[in-house]
């Protein structure tokens, strides 16, 4: 039994080994196409966090990532730079200047506290509400950072920031993650947020505090996707408010789904397959070699492509690729039931 419940984090984690590993070995364009779907899928497991276990869903949590993003950014561009270029920054944050792994740290601290502060409100609703009331959250954290130049950018870009996720600091962000994840969803917090996703009114009556359970996982979940928004923001090395805006929102979402909302190998698998497509048919657009043969596809192919897998996976499986369940033990002769699905 311990074996069987070890192997659901180190499946995935070998998976996360394996993408980098190999993305290791290629170079120019392809290199930082394998970077980018590490700390995309670092996202999609932030948000199954908690979508997965409250079956709540949520539009706002691109609301964490632009704001660990930015902060991160802030924190690490030089103070020279930041005087040129970001003058009218608030006194303090012209004179921050942090490390990488500091910056990494004051993302994720941001993205929980405002997660907690937006949860506290929000997590009292159910439903569609709690998905529009979280949507609303994204749409006044863009304008917000698009049009106060005092704590950013504004509607320039954020740079230059220091490159430094390489693919050491994607993998180990990434199965950073993926442990407190796991971590998480064993807890008897968990296990109650998941009974009151199943039977609101069951688990309510045998004592279960639904909301302070959501806003837990709410406020786990933000931070995990501010650090995710820290590592984007030193893959790229420069972020404007329209790259963490509503394009990253729906497709981390569909990779929750299409992998299977229920479990965290659905998450992984989801992320690391449809962001690792993704990036594939991005290069193919622009013509790629792959086995000395050379792939160029009409612009907009990556977009009808993506658009068909994610609806074919919700027609003919709609709990996903994995069907919700967690990675099986490999001598066991039948599965069990991922402890979310």
């Amino acid at each position: 039994m311990a074996a069987r419940r070890a192997w659901e984090l180190i499946g995935p984690v070998l998976l996360v080994a394996a993408v980098g590993f190999v993305g290791s070995l290629t170079s120019g364009s392809m290199e930082f196409q394998f970077r980018s779907v590490l700390v995309i899928a670092t996202i999609v497991v932030a948000l199954h966090v908690f979508v997965g276990n409250s079956g709540v869903i949520s539009f706002g949590h691109v609301s964490f990532v632009v704001l660990g993003a930015i902060a991160a950014g802030v924190a690490t561009t030089p103070a020279e730079i930041k005087a040129r270029s970001l003058s009218e920054l608030f006194p303090f944050l012209l004179d921050l200047q942090l490390s990488n792994i500091e910056s990494l740290v004051l993302a994720a601290v941001l993205g929980g506290v405002f997660a907690f502060l937006v949860g506290v409100p929000i997590m009292r609703l159910s439903g569609l509400q709690a998905g529009i009331a979280t949507f609303a959250v994204i749409i006044i954290t863009n304008n917000v950072f698009r049009n106060w130049d005092r704590i950013g950018p504004a509607a320039r870009a954020l740079g230059p920031i220091p490159e430094t996720t390489g693919f050491l600091q994607a993998t180990i962000g990434l199965v950073l993650v993926i442990v407190v994840a796991y971590g998480y969803q064993r807890t008897r917090m968990a296990r109650m947020l998941r009974a009151a996703r199943e039977d609101p009114a069951a688990a309510q009556s045998s004592g279960v505090n639904i909301y302070r359970q959501r806003l837990l996982a709410f406020t786990l979940s933000g931070a995990m996707a501010g650090l995710s928004g820290g590592l984007l923001a030193h893959l790229l090395g420069s972020v404007t408010t329209e790259v963490v805006f509503l394009d990253l929102t729906f497709i981390t979402l569909a990779m929750l789904v299409v992998g299977g909302i229920g479990s965290l190998w659905g998450a992984v698998v989801g992320a690391l397959s449809i962001a690792g497509l993704n990036a594939f048919l991005a290069e193919a657009e622009r013509e790629v070699g792959v086995f000395g043969f050379d792939i160029d596809l009409p612009s907009g192919t990556r977009l009808v492509v993506l658009g068909i897998i994610m609806a074919a996976v919700l027609l003919f499986r709609p709990s996903g690729l994995t069907g919700g369940r967690e990675l099986s033990w490999p001598f066991a002769r039948r599965g069990r039931v991922a402890p979310g699905g």
